[in-house]
């Protein structure tokens, strides 16, 4: 598996951690690593940075989410979904990746941890996104 791919996977269970049990993302973090082994340096500080930023930008990332989840409150959102929305509007807002790349990314993530109908309402989510950005 691709280093970033893993390392999103990681960031994505922080995050739904840190939601799900109400602690800091650095302890959701630790426990995310402490289960992993094998763990190279490359992963562990990119899915490091991912989590962190996208916990500090949730805010924004929610208002951008609820925009395009037509009739969707957040809060109906699954915390899974949720995270990988969250993880998603916040790497392609940060433009270091190809946002295609991110996109297809979430709907991976969100086909494996999720479900197919998940996948696509992210897909649809992230897409409306994508055709409204500049």
């Amino acid at each position: 598996m691709a280093k970033r791919t893993t390392a999103r996977r990681l960031a994505m269970q922080a995050l739904y951690q840190a939601e799900s049990a109400n602690i800091g993302i650095d302890e959701a973090l630790e426990n995310i690593f402490s289960a992993e082994e094998k763990l190279f340096g490359e992963t562990k500080s990119f899915a490091e940075k991912l989590a962190r930023e996208a916990w500090a930008d949730r805010a924004d990332s929610d208002k951008v989410i609820e925009e395009f989840a037509i009739d969707w409150p957040l809060e109906r959102i699954g915390k899974v979904d949720r995270g990988i929305l969250r993880l998603a509007v916040h790497e392609i807002r940060s433009k270091e990746t190809p946002a295609s790349v991110v996109a297809d990314e979430a709907v991976e993530l969100a086909k494996k941890y999720s479900s197919p109908e998940a996948a696509k309402f992210i897909n649809g989510i992230l897409g409306s996104y994508l055709r409204k950005s500049p």
